[in-house]
């Protein structure tokens, strides 16, 4: 079961946290206040999650959570980043 959660958090990071948000108290353990998991929903999904998996894990983040966490802001650019390339919606000089 957890392997599909981790699956399914891969592809839709959005989803999963409004189902640990609504029935969990995973999210609350990791944060103080509510305002970082809402803003991480809109804007780092992929680095809410990993933070809120180092936090609930290990307590605190180093060793191998760092790494984890530096991948998923990578993974949280690449996918805020990407997408304008790829629909075109940048504009080329050579037009």
């Amino acid at each position: 079961m957890p392997c599909l959660l981790a699956l399914i958090a891969f592809f839709f990071p959005r989803f999963v946290l409004i189902v640990l948000g609504v029935f969990t108290h995973y999210l609350g353990r990791a944060y103080d206040s509510a305002i970082w998991p809402i803003l991480g929903f809109f804007f780092l999904p992929y680095t809410t999650l990993a933070y809120a998996y180092s936090i609930n894990s290990n307590g605190r983040i180093d060793g191998l959570y760092v790494v984890l966490l530096i991948v998923a802001v990578l993974m949280d650019l690449g996918v805020i980043g990407g997408s304008a390339k790829a629909s075109g919606m940048t504009r080329d000089p050579s037009r």
